[in-house]
């Protein structure tokens, strides 16, 4: 039979994974590098931290072994370990959705009104995009796209989105879609061209998601 000490030592080293994912910092930064490998002034921007906060924050996730790095140069670039990791974020979220009582009303003050926001599945963009009948803009900043994009699609971040409108087919429906499913530049993507008149839906969830169904992706920043 087992030792105690050592079963207790045992469900210790599992719970040191939850615990490196015990702080929101740290869990958007795990978002973040779901996208594709960063460096950490770039992670520092996305989650709004010092870069000396942020370092702290990937220090723990490394520490739990969930976060890789890879050197370049004068730069240390940062990636999740396995896509496992991506799996356990992705099963953070939903037990989230589930059972998290207020998890509703916390997305909805940072997302808005997502039912005015049409959402588009996986399956229905994939056969859309094989028929070529949709255009899919990739909101989130351009590192995220040249990490790794859906296949065919063009990048527009958000905050230059408005100027670009008008270089947008007009008889054409337009998908945008971004981190994930709790990723509100796709929101605002969707209201912004829906106020100018453009029919468009946001893809019901994000990225990762697609390539993880396995999906055709491409990397670059040509679509």
């Amino acid at each position: 039979m087992g030792d105690r000490a050592a079963k207790d030592a045992l469900f210790d080293g599992f719970a040191e994974i939850g615990k490196a994912l015990a702080n929101g910092r740290r869990a958007e930064v795990v978002d973040v590098l779901a996208q594709g490998e960063r460096h950490v002034e770039g992670i520092a921007a996305e989650i709004g931290q010092s870069v000396a906060n942020t370092s702290f924050h990937l220090r723990g996730l490394a520490s739990a072994g969930l976060v890789a790095t890879r050197p370049d140069r004068n730069r240390v670039y940062y990636r999740l370990a396995s896509d496992r990791v991506i799996e356990l974020w992705a099963a953070l979220r939903d037990a989230a959705v589930a059972h998290h009582g207020e998890l509703d009303q916390l997305a909805a003050a940072y997302l808005g009104n997502v039912k005015a926001v049409e959402e588009m599945t996986r399956d229905e963009l994939a056969r859309r995009l094989d028929a070529g009948d949709v255009v899919v803009l990739d909101v989130r900043p351009e590192a995220e796209f040249a990490a790794g994009h859906i296949a065919g699609a063009r990048s527009i971040p958000i905050d230059g989105l408005s100027a670009e409108v008008r270089s947008l087919p007009d008889d054409v429906e337009v998908v945008a879609y971004c981190r994930g499913p709790f990723c509100v530049f796709a929101h605002d993507a969707v209201r912004l061209l829906r106020r100018q008149g453009r029919p468009a839906r946001r893809l019901e969830d994000g990225f990762p998601e697609w390539r993880r169904a396995g999906l055709p992706t491409s990397e670059g920043l040509s679509a």
